[in-house]
């Protein structure tokens, strides 16, 4: 089924975000497009675990081998172990059914919080499903701009600051975002009452 999909997926990244609910017994439909990203040598499988922020997180197979051929060379110091072995037993491989449904294990629902409606967010190289309240809420932080930590202005423009090999890295305090220093942000926009 899947032997002519990924062939030509060479700067492929995931993005967009959809709603999903979950059915009776745990399952979502994985969206199409996010689907055929995860296809490697003609098989869609892949690996779902624990991300950042308390969402769950899809990794395509080859991405979770470069991961462990990283954390190999740190597996035996001590400051590791527990991250270790927390990341690596809730990881689960899987793949999706012939519709294009995953199903959840119980332990990485609960961990995080899933209840019926998740929203599937493709980030880069991994796929994160979020609750979809702390998805909501997260969003409304993050453009309401009221929380130093959820800032738009100041998140979008260090990540594009990253874009700039010689740039020097953010520091703790920093002058307020300007229009001139990043393309998206609009000084004209008037505050909130």
């Amino acid at each position: 089924m899947w032997e002519n999909v990924g062939m030509f997926m060479s700067g492929f990244f995931f993005s967009g975000s959809s709603v999903a609910k979950l059915d009776e017994k745990g399952r979502f439909v994985l969206p199409q497009s996010m689907r055929y990203g995860l296809v490697e040598e003609g098989k869609c499988e892949f690996v779902i675990g624990l991300g950042l922020g308390g969402c769950l997180a899809i990794y395509r197979k080859s991405v979770i081998d470069q991961i462990v051929e990283k954390f190999k060379q740190n597996q035996h110091v001590a400051k590791f172990q527990k991250f270790f072995t927390l990341f690596f037993s809730t990881l689960h491989q899987t793949e999706c059914d012939k519709v294009g449904r995953v199903a959840l294990p119980a332990s990485l629902k609960s961990a995080i919080g899933i209840n019926k409606e998740i929203v599937v967010a493709g980030v880069m190289d991994k796929i994160e499903l979020w609750p979809k309240e702390v998805y909501d809420r997260n969003l409304r932080n993050l453009l309401d701009g009221q929380s130093e930590e959820m800032n738009l202005a100041k998140m979008t423009e260090e990540a594009f600051a990253l874009l700039q090999a010689d740039a020097p890295k953010p520091q703790e305090k920093e002058a307020a975002p300007s229009a001139g220093s990043n393309p998206l942000y609009f000084d004209s926009i008037p505050a909130k009452a």
